[in-house]
C-alpha cells in the first residue's frame, strides 16, 4: 500500500495559491483514475483507489501546511505504512515553473510542510518537487508562494504539468523515478521539431514550369486570405484534436480558481 500526500492549505481562500500545487496534483490523480470520493478522516481529506495493481491512498492534510505531519503520521500508524512508501507532492521555489524533480530523503529546504512530516514520520519518503519559480528577491517569497497562479500559468504549463504527473504516476508506484521524470519533462517541454529538408528541384525543370508552380501557390494563398476571419479560424483548426482530459482539468482548475472571494 502506498500513501500519496498532496500538500497545501485548506479553504477556498488558498485554493489557487502556488503553495497549493500539491493539492491540485492530488485532485488530478484522484480524478484521472476514478478513485473513491474524498472523505474527512485523519485530520484531512482521503481518497482510496488502485494503481498498477497496488492499493493507493491519497491524502490532503487539512491541518494547514506547517502541521501537515500530524495528519500524515495518523495515516501511517493506522495502516502501518512504512515511510518509504510515502510520496509527497509539494511546491518547490528552487525549480523553474513547470519543472519537476523526484528526491528521496534529505533536508526540507525551508518548506514547512516537509519540516512537519520529517518531525512526525522521518525523512525517507519520496518528494515530488513541483517547480513554481522564485520571485528573485527573498522579501517577495511569502507573497509569491501565497499568491495565485496567473490565468496564463493556469491555462499553460500548470495544466500540462498536472496532467503529465497524473498520467505517468504509475511509474512511481513501480519505482521508476527516472522514467517518471523523463516522461513528464518530455510532455511539459517537448523537443522542438526539426525543420523539414527542402527538396531539390528536379533536374531539367524549365523556368516556365517553375513560374507556373509559383503562380498556383499565389492563387492558393490569396484564396485563404480572402476568407473571413471566422472561416480562417475554422480552417486552421479543422485538424486540431481536442483533449477530453485537458478539458476536464481546465474545468477543475477554473472551479478551484472561481472559489476565491
Amino acid at each position: 500500500m502506498f500513501l500519496v500526500v498532496g500538500l497545501g492549505n485548506p479553504g477556498s481562500g488558498y485554493a489557487a495559491n502556488r503553495h497549493n500545487i500539491g493539492f491540485m496534483a492530488a485532485d488530478e490523480l484522484v480524478r484521472r483514475y476514478s478513485f473513491g470520493p474524498w472523505r474527512k478522516k485523519f485530520q484531512g481529506q482521503i481518497s482510496e483507489g488502485e494503481l498498477n495493481g497496488e492499493k493507493v491512498l491519497v491524502l490532503k492534510p487539512e491541518t494547514f501546511m506547517n502541521l501537515s505531519g500530524q495528519s500524515v503520521g495518523e495515516v501511517l500508524r493506522f495502516y502501518k505504512i512504512p515511510v518509504e512508501d510515502v510520496i509527497v507532492l509539494h511546491d518547490e521555489l528552487d525549480l523553474p515553473p513547470g519543472k519537476l524533480r523526484v528526491k528521496r530523503g534529505g533536508g526540507h529546504g525551508g518548506h514547512n510542510g516537509l519540516k512537519s512530516i520529517d518531525a512526525h514520520c522521518g525523512k525517507e519518503y519520496r518528494r515530488i518537487r513541483l517547480g513554481i519559480g522564485h520571485p528573485g528577491d527573498k522579501s517577495r517569497v511569502h507573497g509569491h508562494v501565497l499568491g495565485d497562479f496567473s490565468k496564463a500559468e493556469q491555462d499553460g504549463w500548470l495544466m500540462t504539468l498536472l496532467d503529465a504527473v497524473a498520467g505517468e504516476f504509475a511509474r512511481l508506484i513501480k519505482g521508476d523515478d527516472g522514467g517518471f521524470m523523463s516522461k513528464v519533462s518530455a510532455i511539459v517541454s517537448p523537443p522542438k521539431p526539426k525543420a523539414p529538408k527542402k527538396d531539390k528541384p528536379a533536374a531539367g525543370k524549365g523556368k516556365a514550369e517553375k513560374n507556373a508552380d509559383a503562380s498556383d501557390q499565389d492563387q492558393t494563398d490569396q484564396g485563404i486570405d480572402n476568407l473571413s476571419g471566422a472561416a480562417k479560424v475554422r480552417l486552421e483548426r479543422a485538424d486540431t484534436p481536442v483533449s477530453n482530459a485537458a478539458s476536464a482539468m481546465a474545468e477543475a482548475l477554473a472551479k478551484a480558481f472561481g472559489k476565491k472571494k
